[in-house]
């Protein structure tokens, strides 16, 4: 079983920081093999989707930003991520799931952009996101941008 906090940065503790950074590290930095910057200013300005198991573990995480950051006109969900212990397991089903209905209720539902690992198109076009433009590389991992509205 899955439950979800949100909350702005500033609410955030220390220790759900701590454990946010280390998700997110243990993923797409240690995982992905793919050392880049994490901590790109946007997080201050987002609000944290933080699924725990019944143990109170982090078990899976998305960042969702305002309009404006980082997308002009669009609200985004970035840094989506389940812990390898829980995968296969429904958690990232979810973690959308809440992500699109956290959205929902702080901002009213507005058009949402991601910027998706190309494996993934399928898992979100279920959730009713699209392709837009070219594939591209970042930080050496094939992504594509999907726009949901």
């Amino acid at each position: 079983m899955c439950h979800f906090k949100c909350k702005s940065f500033s609410e955030l503790t220390i220790d759900e920081l701590y454990d946010i950074m280390a998700l997110r590290q243990e993923v797409f930095i240690v995982e992905q093999a793919c050392p880049y910057l994490d901590a790109d200013g946007k997080d201050q300005q987002a609000f944290h989707l933080m699924g725990f198991d019944k143990d109170e573990k982090l078990i899976s995480y998305a960042r969702i930003a305002p309009k404006g950051v980082p997308y002009e006109n669009y609200i985004s969900i970035s840094r989506i991520v389940s812990s390898p212990s829980v995968r296969g397991k429904g958690v990232g089903k979810k973690l959308i799931i809440e992500s699109l209905n956290t959205i929902e209720k702080l901002f009213n539902s507005q058009a949402i952009k991601i910027s998706a690992q190309c494996y993934l198109i399928k898992f979100y076009n279920s959730f009713g996101f699209e392709t837009i433009g070219e594939e591209y590389l970042e930080d050496n991992i094939p992504h594509i941008a999907m726009i949901c509205k």
